[in-house]
């Protein structure tokens, strides 16, 4: 079954993880048989959302909404749903990582330029005690010197970058893999 997120806007207060994001959901995970099991979150930073039309050269031509669907038919795959979530604003990712510690199994999240400088997003993924992976459709250490630090790669348990479209799935899988091993 091709399950593609639904699209909204979050009209809720401030105080909500996703006030003023793009929030992607798709249906539930599938119940385990020691209950029901918590979904993985995509986090996509800012800018993201311009996908596909913003600078196809690094990024390609593939729309934030295909890599959802992709990463989200790889999580249904392996029996996980998959919540995603947007932001252009520091505060709302960080809001969104301390939402996620008690209704996830996992995080994955591409950062976007958030990568390079935010010690708050930095900090919201250390507090976080699940299992986490980084991931950027090219690969940083390739392109601009500002580009080749990462200050949320210390508290993740590992980085998938320049696999472009192919990177969501990787990391789905991974943090599948991460979350098994956990158990």
């Amino acid at each position: 079954m091709n399950r593609r997120p639904r699209r909204h806007r979050r009209t809720v207060g401030r105080s909500s993880p996703y006030a003023e994001c793009m929030h992607l959901t798709t249906e539930p995970s599938r119940p385990t048989p020691g209950g029901a099991q918590l979904p993985i979150l995509l986090l996509s930073g800012p800018n993201l959302n311009l996908l596909g039309a913003r600078q196809p050269e690094i990024y390609g031509t593939t729309t934030l909404d295909d890599l959802v669907a992709l990463a989200t038919d790889e999580a249904a795959a392996l029996g996980f749903a998959l919540e995603a979530s947007q932001h252009n604003h520091e505060g709302s990712i960080v809001e969104a990582v301390h939402a996620a510690r008690t209704s996830t199994s996992g995080i994955i999240i591409n950062p976007g330029a958030f990568t390079h400088y935010s010690y708050a997003l930095h900090d919201a993924l250390a507090a976080y005690d699940g299992p986490k992976v980084e991931l950027h459709l090219s690969n940083p250490s390739a392109r601009d010197e500002f580009r080749k630090l990462s200050v949320v790669a210390a508290v993740v348990n590992g980085t998938i970058a320049g696999f472009g479209a192919g990177g969501y799935r990787l990391a789905v899988q991974a943090l599948v893999g991460l979350i098994g091993s956990s158990r």
